[in-house]
């Protein structure tokens, strides 16, 4: 059963790695800024997929927190500081991400950045959920 619908406008180049659109009904979740810190707002790595990775993971958390799973996520705006770094390390990016989240990709966003709010943050991920 499809939770949600993905808008894939006829005659458009297929989405790899997110969606055009998602269409969904049900109770929405808005995150915040997520940091690839742990609970404790503790960085363990200043390496950019270590801290993708603690970043996705922390989204999962708070999804379940409120009775959410990475397949209700609609939307992610990532935020990163390395626009370069993020395209030379892709394929590493897109395994990290397919271990946390799985092979669901929500209507996403990415924009480079001077810096974020916590110095060692190298990317910031703020994502909407909708349980059906």
């Amino acid at each position: 059963m499809t939770i949600h619908e993905s808008l894939d406008p006829a005659g458009w180049k297929p989405a790899r790695g997110y969606a055009n659109g998602i269409a969904a009904q049900g109770r929405t979740l808005y995150l915040g800024g997520t940091i690839g810190w742990n609970a404790q707002q503790e960085f363990e790595s200043d390496d950019f997929i270590e801290q993708t990775r603690q970043c996705l993971r922390n989204i999962v958390d708070v999804l379940a927190a409120g009775g959410a799973q990475p397949e209700h996520l609609v939307r992610l705006t990532w935020y990163i500081t390395d626009r370069d770094e993020y395209l030379s390390r892709l394929k590493e990016m897109g395994s990290v991400y397919r271990e946390v989240i799985g092979s669901h990709y929500p209507a996403m966003a990415m924009v480079q950045v001077v810096a974020l709010m916590e110095a060692r943050a190298k990317v910031e991920i703020e994502a909407t959920a909708v349980v059906p």
